[in-house]
């Protein structure tokens, strides 16, 4: 599934990165410790967080990350922004909770 279908599907806001829509996705890592997901996060994954700092873009361009979900409304700080344009790794939002939007997304990708 790509990253555009999700976006589709689950009605999400696309802020930036728009060149990564068509990025596939291979599954979700949820987690707002940036350690945690650069240890154990996997190439090909949507990372479900809170963080909204440039720093995320710098675990998502290492990892190969399909895209990031930012939860509960909050939005990327403008250099955040900027770099996932750089990157191509898009940034979405959701109003959701992190568990909601983690189980919305599991639910897509294993039917």
């Amino acid at each position: 599934m790509k990253v555009k279908d999700i976006v589709d599907l689950l009605g999400l806001k696309v802020f930036s990165g728009t060149e990564g829509l068509n990025r596939e996705v291979e599954g979700g890592y949820t987690s707002d410790l940036l350690s945690d997901v650069m240890g154990h996060s996997e190439a090909g994954q949507i990372w479900v967080t809170l963080q909204t700092h440039k720093n995320v873009m710098a675990i998502a361009s290492l990892k190969e990350l399909a895209a990031i979900v930012l939860v509960k409304g909050f939005e990327p700080e403008p250099d955040c922004l900027a770099q996932s344009n750089i990157e191509g790794i898009p940034m979405l939002g959701t109003e959701d909770e992190s568990f909601e939007i983690t189980g919305k997304i599991y639910n897509l990708l294993h039917p």
